[in-house]
């Protein structure tokens, strides 16, 4: 028995490891929100046990979370870099499966491929997935790809792009004139720490985090937009070398205990023999 738990600890240990290798690992990833790990002890009882002889038989993950603290703040000065200041996330869509995704990375840049061949551009973001937004000054909560026409009605060709702080698009052309192509739509989770993780920062929402509520930035329970910034990582290095040394004493302690058990296993062999 005393194999099994030792063994239990050392597994968790490895998981304590990897979640804590992971979070270091991506440090530098734009988006990214830290995991801790959860740990839980087991027993050996039942309703007929008496409670002075209950003895543990080891522990075991009992959940991973994620931590959506906020990250810092870094600017760019990128008009298309966004950074949310509060909760929410931004929602992008995949042209390949229409998969909707969402994501706190907000490094978003033209479609230049689809304004050639098109006379449009797209928002997107690293993976080709497009931001979604509302219609400007509308109640519609119906989701839209952002789209930038490379021309406006009087021939003018497109110069620039703009994101004001309420979350209007704004393109510009070279004849001074500017159009609001939409408003970026921002979801809102009852339980976002059961947003499932896709890679990217990218998340998908399932049974446990319920369906995304959209709204407008600086809109009730939605925060803030940045333009021409992104938000960091919220992994803090130091706290994780510090989990880092806690977890590898915690491996080694259970390598010493089942190392200990085989010495003791060893010694009441002989004696028999």
């Amino acid at each position: 028995m005393s194999y099994y738990v030792s063994l239990s600890g050392l597994q968790n240990a490895q998981t304590d490891l990897s979640v804590i290798g992971n979070n270091i690992s991506n440090a530098d990833t734009t988006g990214f929100k830290k995991s801790d790990a959860q740990f839980a002890n087991l027993v050996a009882a039942s309703a007929y046990s008496n409670p002075k002889d209950i003895i543990g038989i080891g522990s075991t993950v009992s959940e991973i979370n994620q931590n959506f603290s906020q990250g810092p703040i870094q600017q760019t000065g990128s008009a298309l870099d966004l950074a949310i200041s509060g909760d929410g996330f931004f929602a992008v869509k995949s042209t390949a499966t229409g998969q909707m995704s969402y994501t706190r990375n907000g490094n978003f840049s033209l479609d230049s491929t689809a304004a050639a061949s098109s006379g449009k551009s797209y928002v997107i973001d690293a993976t080709g997935n497009r931001l979604q937004v509302l219609p400007a000054g509308g109640t519609s909560t119906t989701l839209g790809d952002a789209v930038v026409p490379t021309t406006d009605t009087g021939g003018a060709s497109f110069s620039g792009v703009t994101v004001a702080a309420n979350g209007n698009v704004s393109a510009a052309y070279a004849d001074g004139t500017s159009t609001v192509i939409g408003t970026v739509a921002l979801a809102a989770f009852n339980s976002p720490e059961g947003l499932q993780q896709t890679g990217s920062a990218d998340y998908i929402a399932t049974g446990l985090s319920g369906a995304a509520i959209y709204g407008t930035p600086a809109n009730g329970q939605y925060g803030g937009l940045l333009s021409g910034a992104l938000e960091a990582s919220n992994v803090d290095l130091s706290s994780e070398m510090v989990n880092l040394i806690t977890a590898q004493q915690y491996f080694q302690a259970n390598a010493k205990a089942i190392d200990t058990n085989t010495t003791v296993s060893e010694a009441i062999i002989n004696l028999h023999s």
